[in-house]
């Protein structure tokens, strides 16, 4: 998802609603040695798993480019006659885009082998635990920043009144791309599937990059 980073007002200044990822490079680090290591479990030939890795890292892209073209040329509110309309329209794009991701994500991990070892009662309910808490996260963010906070309101010229600093933004920077991120692990280990989390870490990877972008 996206928006975690939008603006808010004090005064006639703009300040960032979150705070900056720290240490990027031992994040990047830290996912490409576990991206090295699934490599050995998942064939990444399989059309499912590309088409996957495309649909992960489009999303993100799609959102941040047309933000800033909204941003510097405000084209969608005047094609729509109002930056709310046109703020709602991006969001529903970018929910059916979260829909493709999630089914894509769910073809390419029942498309290849599940690993013996994730199969077991502990690790479900691990993945079941995580998928909760993931939820949770994502879905109280929403509430928090409301619709158009959520999706990159900001970039259309609708700012927030005061910054949010209510749950779950008072003990997670980025709400939504960690909950996001929780619910793909939760669900790739539900399914014992060694492709479920190297495309997880393709998505904890992409919304590194995103964050940084947005920041």
């Amino acid at each position: 998802m996206c928006g975690i980073t939008g603006l808010w007002r004090s005064g006639n200044t703009l300040s960032q609603v979150s705070k900056p990822c720290p240490h990027p490079q031992q994040t990047l680090q830290a996912d490409l040695s576990v991206m090295t290591w699934l490599l050995h479990y998942v064939d990444p030939s399989d059309p499912s798993f590309v088409v996957a890795i495309l649909t992960i890292a489009f999303g993100p892209f799609f959102w941040n480019v047309v933000a800033r073209w909204e941003y510097r040329t405000r084209r969608l509110s005047s094609v729509f006659r109002s930056p709310y309309l046109a703020c709602y329209s991006l969001g529903a794009v970018i929910l059916l885009l979260n829909v493709l991701r999630s089914h894509c994500f769910t073809q390419a991990m029942l498309s290849q082998p599940k690993m013996e070892g994730l199969e077991n009662p502990t690790t479900y309910c691990l993945g079941l635990a995580l998928l909760g808490v993931g939820t949770i996260f994502v879905l109280s963010s929403f509430f928090a920043l409301g619709f158009t906070g959520t999706f990159l309101g900001d970039y259309f010229g609708i700012l927030m009144e005061a910054r949010v600093t209510t749950f779950p933004f008072s003990i997670v920077d980025n709400p939504m791309y960690c909950g996001s991120t929780a619910n793909y692990l939760g669900w790739a280990l539900m399914h014992a599937s060694p492709t479920g989390l190297l495309l997880t870490v393709v998505v904890a990877f992409v919304y590194m990059v995103a964050i940084q972008y947005e920041e």
